[in-house]
């Protein structure tokens, strides 16, 4: 459900100046936290880039039903349409880089040393008598 109590341009803004400080952070970012970062806004699904081509996708249809009105000129419909394809497209080819800063991010645990195993010893038998 939407939230009208919301105004857009501004929240539009304010994405857009945390994208911003995001980029700021990745810049100084240490090696592990900066592929934790990538691999999270590289995410198809739920990540800024597969969520920012969902916008362009709905953008482009909005385009395209003004276009049709004449609202638009069919110019825009078609960049914007592009847009949307170009960054889904870009964010397949990138999607399969996200498992290698996943690894990057989160480093298997390091294997136990295994415990050698039990050396044979010498057998031997005391007795009393």
């Amino acid at each position: 459900m939407t939230d009208h109590s919301v105004h857009p341009v501004r929240f539009a803004q304010e994405i857009a100046d945390q994208i911003g400080w995001l980029t700021e952070h990745l810049a100084l970012a240490p090696p592990r936290e900066a592929a934790h970062i990538l691999a999270t806004v590289l995410d198809q699904d739920v990540g800024v880039l597969g969520r920012f081509t969902a916008l362009m996708a709905t953008g482009s249809q909005f385009a395209k039903h003004h276009s049709e009105r004449g609202i638009l000129p069919p110019e825009v419909w078609l960049a914007v349409g592009r847009a949307a394809n170009e960054l889904h497209s870009i964010g397949q080819d990138l999607d399969e880089h996200v498992e290698q800063l996943d690894a990057l991010a989160n480093p298997a645990a390091p294997p136990r040393p295994a415990t050698p195993p039990p050396a044979a010893s010498a057998l031997v038998v005391r007795r009393r008598r």
